[in-house]
């Protein structure tokens, strides 16, 4: 097989930036949406529960389809569910039927990066994949820069609804990319169709393997702090400490750049160190800046601007987390399984993620000090989740 281009790189960032850019863009429009569907703030941010627990079932079966049957079938059918249900969404005339279709739209969305990372295993050497992720996290880490800012550049122009049309128009323009420019990556000669038993018997093997669950766990803490303030952010900053749209969209475009830059860090500085140890320390580092901005939470020092700093650096840490424990999940599980692997490190990822939005929404976070706590508390897991590795 020929070495793949940069280019076939960026359309899978971009594949991969689908679901984060569905998040995103209609953060800064929750507390408006909230108003017109006449909806409680916790049943506003159940819509993104709904979309990361879509996020958590759709791998299971993205990653089995894919190693059976190839990668570019699936990534149309979840491309084009997306497509489609982006377009419910714009037309939704409740919040029950926002939220279903966003559970169908997460499902449609999570096609990208769980095929997305099963191609980078299959043409890609495992000394290389780390600089692969890293390369998916810069294109894909655009997204939560970009997308806040345009979210609320659309909602003063053409109302929330225009989100999801730019959404709809989105997937359809990924249709196109990767029927014109991507291949196949993984042949019949490597493919296994299990059917639906020997799926579930790979995901139980995956479940027992102890190495596999202790870097997906660990991953899954990290991001589940993500998550957490994902959800409890856009009603803390605009309705809690009163940010107009556009400083939310900057807030938020700090913290993600923040993320990007940690994540540029480890793979162009740190790629010669131990994988296991880069994550340890960042998932420490994390827990004790968690702490630091339960605290800043809990005494409101420095008002806005303390919250906006603890928090910019305890998401900085996320940056070293997901690429470290995806190459130490990934690099040993390549060939046929290594669609299943992906998949059930990504339902584990967002059903812990769901839990955590959730969870957020059911605290009603009209102060920092829930949204604080949650992360602090996923945070106490992460080191936690090292300990599940075999001894010696």
């Amino acid at each position: 097989m020929p070495a793949p281009s940069r280019l076939i790189v960026i359309i899978l960032g971009i594949f991969t930036a689908l679901a984060p850019l569905a998040i995103d863009m209609y953060l800064p429009a929750l507390p408006q949406m909230q108003t017109d569907f006449a909806a409680s703030s916790t049943q506003v941010q159940i819509t993104l529960a709904a979309f990361l627990a879509g996020f958590a079932l759709g791998p299971a079966l993205y990653g089995p389809i894919s190693d059976g049957w190839g990668r570019k079938g699936p990534l149309y059918a979840g491309l084009i569910i997306h497509t489609l249900s982006s377009l419910a969404c714009m037309m939704a005339p409740s919040v029950e039927i926002f939220t279903l279709a966003r559970f169908f739209q997460a499902i449609g969305a999570c096609a990208g990066g769980v095929i997305g990372r099963a191609m980078v295993r299959d043409l890609y050497p495992p000394q290389e994949t780390h600089r692969v992720y890293a390369t998916l996290m810069l294109v894909m880490g655009a997204a939560p820069i970009i997308a806040p800012l345009a979210g609320a550049w659309l909602i003063n122009l053409l109302g929330w609804r225009s989100i999801f049309a730019t959404q709809a128009i989105m997937g359809g323009l990924c249709l196109v990319l990767l029927h014109r420019w991507l291949a196949e990556s993984h042949p019949p000669h490597l493919r296994r169709r299990s059917g639906f038993i020997g799926a579930l018997v790979a995901y139980g093997r995956l479940l027992a393997d102890r190495s596999f669950m202790a870097y997906a766990l660990a991953g899954s803490f990290g991001m589940a702090g993500l998550f957490t303030y994902i959800s409890g952010s856009p009603f803390v900053l605009i309705q809690y400490h009163n940010l107009p749209l556009e400083q939310f969209s900057w807030v938020f475009a700090a913290n993600a750049f923040g993320f990007i830059i940690a994540g540029q860090i480890n793979g162009r500085v740190l790629h010669g160190l131990d994988r296991h140890k880069v994550l340890a320390v960042a998932q420490w580092a994390q827990l004790a800046l968690a702490a630091m901005l339960a605290a800043v939470a809990a005494s409101d020092f420095a008002g806005v601007i303390g919250l906006s700093v603890a928090l910019f650096a305890t998401i900085a840490c996320m940056g070293f987390i997901a690429p470290n424990s995806s190459v130490l999940v990934m690099a040993p599980r390549g060939g046929a399984i290594a669609g299943t692997a992906s998949a059930l490190m990504g339902m584990l990822q967002f059903t812990i993620g769901a839990a955590a939005s959730a969870l957020v929404g059911l605290l009603h976070a009209h102060s920092a000090l829930p949204m604080a706590m949650v992360m602090l508390g996923f945070a106490v897991l992460g080191p936690l989740s090292l300990k599940l590795l075999p001894k010696g």
